[in-house]
């Protein structure tokens, strides 16, 4: 699957919730391995902030992410929306410190989205695919949330409040291309006995009944009532009773929790890449949210990229005879025994490590263990498939070394591992110099590393 980014620009103009102020946000293509940019353009200098979890700094009302003193509010509900899109590359411009707040969903982000259109860009989507169970929970709170293995990204969400009117709700999304018709529209809910402490921090400035809905569920006075509305710069209402005082019926009876689950796809993109795993959510909100989400951070950051995934029980593109066909080498100098996965800049190979390999008879006899150099051997000629898959007639080629760069070990390969070779182009294939990026894994972690240079010569 390749990135995606908007085919061209589009503007959506709003009160933003917490000042009140009329807000432009301006959502802007960018290229691919950009993610997502929050940029002020009211400020000098116009500073980036990138929607990374690791800038999240408040969680009140909103998730808030800053870089120093430079902040944007209230950013999850676009970022849904993006993510919900597959929109992988954005630059959002706000002459604000938040995002307008819109009707409180991501709906009209949605439409925007749609309207404009997306570009495929030439780079591959990078997944964060879940491959254990994560865990995270708030004994103060009572919330919770576990995310598990899956081949998609499916969210289930559970909340429970001590309220008469929104108590105990569900919703779920088994597939992302449910947001747009189930999830997008849902509108964000506060209470009304809520919004005096909230006016009072300085918060909802811009809330209305347009743009929440507003639960009434304990006691109030008329006069308390209207007094929240004349701070609210709303007009009077007379409730007769507990329930939901919005003008607007609610889309759906599970709304609150259908929004909760689109603040956690908005908070979950702060990982910066999309992901492969089921989320299971009990009374969530942007701080757990966001706890979750600089965990899997701290993961991608202790190595860049994931080990792929391996399933012996799917067929392999290529087998070993199919390599022997592209490949000189033979017994016992062919390391690579399968190619899983293939794209346009990328490759994976696997190699089974036993103890009949003939270089552990001297390397080392009371203590096995495979030479640095066939590792980096073994990236090679998984690399080497790759270069060869760009040409036509390939068993008339062969590739050779030019450069080794950077390489580094990590962690001893012994009989028993199995090998995960990842190889990837780090420039175009230009008059047959090729630039390449391996890295060999055995489980989740990265054995050995290194940059080299192969050209292709077409044979004799």
């Amino acid at each position: 699957m390749k990135q995606l980014t908007l085919s061209k620009p589009f503007t959506l103009t709003g009160k933003g919730l917490h000042t009140g102020a009329m807000v432009e946000a301006t959502v802007m293509p960018a290229p691919e391995g950009h993610g997502y940019k929050f940029q002020r353009t009211d400020l000098e200098g116009e500073p980036v902030i990138d929607a990374l979890a690791e800038n999240v700094v408040s969680t009140q009302r909103g998730t808030v992410i800053a870089r120093g003193e430079i902040s944007v509010s209230t950013i999850e509900h676009l970022m849904a929306a993006l993510y919900a899109s597959g929109v992988d590359n954005a630059l959002i411009r706000v002459n604000a410190p938040e995002v307008p707040i819109l009707d409180g969903s991501s709906k009209l982000w949605i439409e925007a989205i749609n309207a404009t259109g997306l570009t495929e860009q030439k780079a591959e989507k990078d997944f964060y695919v879940v491959k254990h169970k994560i865990e995270l929970a708030d004994e103060a709170t009572g919330s919770k949330i576990l995310i598990l293995p899956d081949d998609e990204f499916s969210v289930e969400v559970k909340v429970n409040f001590e309220s008469p009117v929104l108590s105990n709700q569900y919703a779920s999304m088994e597939h992302i291309n449910e947001f747009e018709t189930e999830i997008a529209g849902a509108r964000t809910f506060v209470f009304v006995r809520e919004i005096e402490p909230l006016v009072r921090a300085g918060y909802i400035k811009g809330g209305d009944l347009d743009n929440a809905i507003v639960i009434y569920d304990s006691p109030l006075s008329q006069e308390s009532l209207d007094k929240i509305a004349d701070t609210m710069g709303v007009e009077h209402h007379t409730v007769d009773g507990f329930g939901y005082i919005n003008p607007k019926p609610l889309a759906h009876d599970n709304e609150p929790a259908r929004h909760k689950l689109l603040d956690i796809i908005g908070d979950i993109a702060l990982i910066g890449r999309p992901l492969k795993g089921k989320i299971i959510a009990t009374k969530p909100g942007h701080g757990i949210n966001t706890r979750m989400a600089k965990d899997i951070r701290r993961d991608i950051k202790r190595q860049d990229i994931q080990a792929p995934v391996y399933n012996p029980n799917i067929a392999p593109l290529m087998d070993n005879n199919s390599i022997r066909e592209h490949l000189p080498h033979r017994y016992p100098f062919l390391l690579v025994d399968k190619i899983i996965d293939k794209g346009d800049n990328y490759i994976v190979g696997v190699k089974n490590v036993t103890t009949n390999e003939p270089f552990f008879l001297g390397h080392f006899p009371q203590e096995p263990v495979m030479p640095g150099v066939l590792l980096v051997e073994a990236m090679a000629q998984t690399g080497g498939l790759l270069v060869l898959s760009t040409v036509d007639e390939p068993e008339r080629y062969s590739t050779y070394f030019m450069k080794i760069d950077n390489v580094k070990f990590r962690q001893k390969v012994v009989p028993g591992d199995t090998l995960i070779f990842h190889v990837s182009f780090m420039t175009e294939l230009r008059r047959g110099m090729a630039v390449m990026k391996g890295r060999a894994f055995v489980g989740d972690k990265i054995v050995t590393e290194c940059e080299f240079m192969a050209q292709i010569i077409k044979n004799k």
